[in-house]
């Protein structure tokens, strides 16, 4: 680790600690040279798949562009934030735990519905409209007549 103050090369560890949640180290450094201490923190990197989009391109994957979808939705919904927040959390480990380098954009709009259609049928409705680009009233009472036909919890 090289030093932030003289950038001297050689740097020793003078402790380390695990953080409270366990996802983190902290280490307390010292430089060699000008003796000089600073901390560093070692996290885990884990790589999210690239998204490809139907026209072909493809992007980073986005906490945020995913919580926008969820909120507009959600829109004045009775919905608290952790939900949201769990739910993107459940979707990103599930992007994490498949392996796939690269997922299409179809496929995490298909998680967001399934998602949404647990957390909120009116925000479910919401969503697919676009996603399914709905293009008259009949397309919205198909949706409408499959939420009510599945049995309450």
């Amino acid at each position: 680790m090289r030093c932030p103050f003289c950038n001297a090369e050689d740097t020793s560890v003078i402790n380390s600690r695990i953080s409270e949640e366990g996802d983190r180290v902290r280490r307390r450094r010292q430089c060699i040279v000008c003796g000089k201490r600073f901390t560093t923190y070692e996290t885990i990197e884990l790589r999210l798949p690239q998204i490809v989009k139907q026209n072909g391109n493809r992007t980073e994957f986005s906490r945020n562009k995913l919580l926008t979808g969820f909120m507009r939705a959600l829109h004045k919904r009775p919905v608290p934030t952790e939900a949201v927040d769990a739910a993107i959390d459940r979707i990103i480990q599930y992007l994490l735990n498949s392996g796939a380098r690269e997922v299409s954009s179809r496929s995490i709009g298909e998680l967001v519905m399934q998602e949404l259609y647990n957390m909120d049928k009116v925000a479910y409705i919401r969503f697919a409209s676009v996603y399914k680009s709905f293009q008259d009233v009949d397309d919205f009472q198909d949706v409408i007549k499959e939420v009510r036909d599945i049995p309450k919890d």
